[in-house]
């Protein structure tokens, strides 16, 4: 009875919104991890900038670089390690997570409500992100920009202009981390400068909007212009194209995007039924503003599910603004008294069970100890594990790293607390015990064209640098045709003492193919070994010039 009667005052609910935060965020430091597919990229772009190395001068990359900021920070703390990069995703996420707090605070969500919608938060969208990753960290920079920006329109402080400046400072920095997310995140907080301007019956808080964005992306622009920024920045020109696709973005929202299209249904039914007629709806003001936010929200996931496809299902971020608007208009709050511990907990648990997946990766192995899967040999036993034949059309682009019994932690600091396929320590042992490397490693001429980024610090060799080197090497991506036949021509010319070329047949030019036929005809392949892969068949080629004893 005790606990059925216990109410939650404000400060309960704001002690158990840090813990939560801090727990969810911080926990994964404490694991170790399997290389991860793509994570190369943190790895390499932090690298670059813990060197001193900048960006369009020492290296080209098609968007911005804010994706690097915090992990390069980290790295000149930590160490350049891998492990350093979960480091810094954990601060990423309890920056975000204490921004989302931000917002809906501001806009006058219930304590017990903004708990609840923390927790969604929490679960959705920061929990599995243990890496950093670009589409994850531009929407962290969005979350920061509105919440500022809700603050500048809400607050009466004197210093509301600096407030306003920060916020621009946060939407540029979002698109020079991802143009698309970044660009949304100008276009929501126009709209609301613009409501706001409207409620205000003044013009002013518009142009301080403006001048400051331009004047803060200007402060971002201008002292890369030498650098050749126009050719690399991707805003849809040669050698780029454009990644908005109409049928796209209208294929995938009606074909599937149902969380979406449900929220906007709830929405539209709470407008219907709380208001009579507009103007008596615009006289909740912070209510326009939420609507107005979660609207925009609701149609960047549509579009940003198109342009930023990798992983799937990274425009989650939708869910917490929805539920916390649904909870707090649709009269929930009314009817349920959730400062009361058995409702608030019951509903967490339920919150907690309905974005289960994103925990029973980690706890079905305790599961499966307690009730053991049913393995049947007899294919004619027919179940959900056996309702599909295994054929015997496989072949070597098979999934050859599947058994993470095979996996193991290597010795080298950089790769500490991360586990890989024998196969590959096995690969990198021979690389470190070539003779060239031994006796030649901080001066050699090494491209490496593989997952592998972390030999850069484990060898020594220097970078390669100039305002014509990719940052990675994706065709069509992140490197073109120019940089393409630049390369083939330093291959052919043998510039190059040893290559690493990570093949993954499955994926279309992840590695240029054209790069790798050069290859093949100037140099010497002495080994290869899988590359760091569960799911694709990869194959670390290395290679050397001809003239090179082995």
């Amino acid at each position: 009875m005790r606990i059925r009667k216990f109410i939650l005052n404000d400060l309960n609910i704001l002690i158990i919104e840090v813990v939560l935060i801090l727990g969810f965020s911080i926990f994964p430091v404490f694991l170790n991890f399997p290389y991860r597919i793509n994570i190369f990229l943190s790895w390499e772009g932090a690298y670059r900038l813990y060197l001193g190395e900048i960006p369009y001068r020492d290296f080209g990359l098609p968007m911005g670089f804010g994706y690097w900021i915090i992990p390069a920070l980290f790295f000149k703390i930590f160490g350049p390690y891998m492990l350093t990069l979960v480091k810094a995703q954990a601060f990423i996420n309890i920056i975000s997570a204490f921004a989302f707090r931000s917002i809906l605070k501001t806009l006058d969500v219930k304590p017990p409500i903004r708990l609840l919608s923390i927790l969604l938060f929490l679960i959705s969208f920061s929990f599995v992100n243990f890496w950093p990753w670009y589409n994850h960290t531009v929407i962290v920079f969005e979350l920061i920009a509105l919440s500022f920006l809700l603050k500048y329109i809400f607050t009466t402080k004197k210093h509301k202009l600096t407030i306003l400046f920060i916020s621009t400072l946060f939407i540029s920095l979002s698109i020079f981390t991802k143009q698309d997310a970044g660009a949304f995140t100008f276009l929501i907080a126009l709209a609301l400068i613009c409501a706001h301007s409207i409620y205000e019956r003044k013009p002013w808080p518009i142009l301080w909007f403006l001048v400051f964005f331009i004047v803060a992306g200007l402060s971002i622009i201008l002292p890369f212009t030498p650098y050749h920024i126009g050719y690399w920045f991707n805003y849809g020109q040669p050698p780029h194209y454009s990644r908005i696709s109409f049928y796209d973005i209208f294929d995938l929202f009606f074909g599937k995007s149902e969380w979406i299209k449900f929220y906007l249904l709830l929405i539209v039914l709470i407008w219907l039924i709380k208001f009579k007629n507009i103007s008596q709806a615009i006289k909740n003001k912070k209510m326009v503003f939420f609507s107005l936010l979660v609207f925009g929200v609701l149609v960047e996931a549509a579009i940003f599910q198109v342009t930023s496809y990798i992983p799937e299902y990274n425009n989650i971020f939708f869910h917490s603004f929805a539920i916390a608007y649904i909870f707090s208009f649709s009269g929930l709050s009314e009817q349920i008294n959730f400062r009361k511990a058995v409702p608030l907990a019951l509903t967490g648990i339920l919150i907690l069970i309905w974005w289960s997946s994103r925990t029973w990766q980690y706890a079905n192995r305790y599961i499966a100890r307690i009730f053991p899967k049913i393995e049947q040999v007899d294919s004619s036993e027919v179940s959900i594990r056996t309702y599909l034949l295994k054929t015997n059309e496989s072949s070597n682009t098979d999934k050859q790293n599947h058994n993470l019994k095979e996996w193991s932690f290597s010795p080298w600091r950089p790769f500490k607390g991360i586990y890989m396929p024998d196969s590959t320590i096995g690969g990198i042992k021979r690389i470190l015990n070539m003779p060239i490397i031994k006796e030649n490693g901080r001066n050699l001429k090494f491209l490496n064209m593989s997952e592998l980024t972390p030999l850069a610090q484990i060898i020594g060799y220097p970078l390669e640098t100039g305002s014509d080197i990719p940052l990675w090497y994706h065709k069509d991506v992140a490197m073109f045709e120019k940089q393409i036949k630049e390369y083939e021509n330093k291959i052919k010319s043998h510039y190059y003492d040893v290559v690493l070329y990570e093949y993954i047949p499955v994926l279309n030019n992840f590695y240029p193919f054209e790069i790798r036929d050069t290859l093949q005809k100037y140099y010497t392949k002495i080994d290869s070994f899988p590359g760091p892969r569960r799911n694709d068949y990869s194959m670390i080629e290395v290679y050397i010039k001809q003239d090179i004893k082995q």
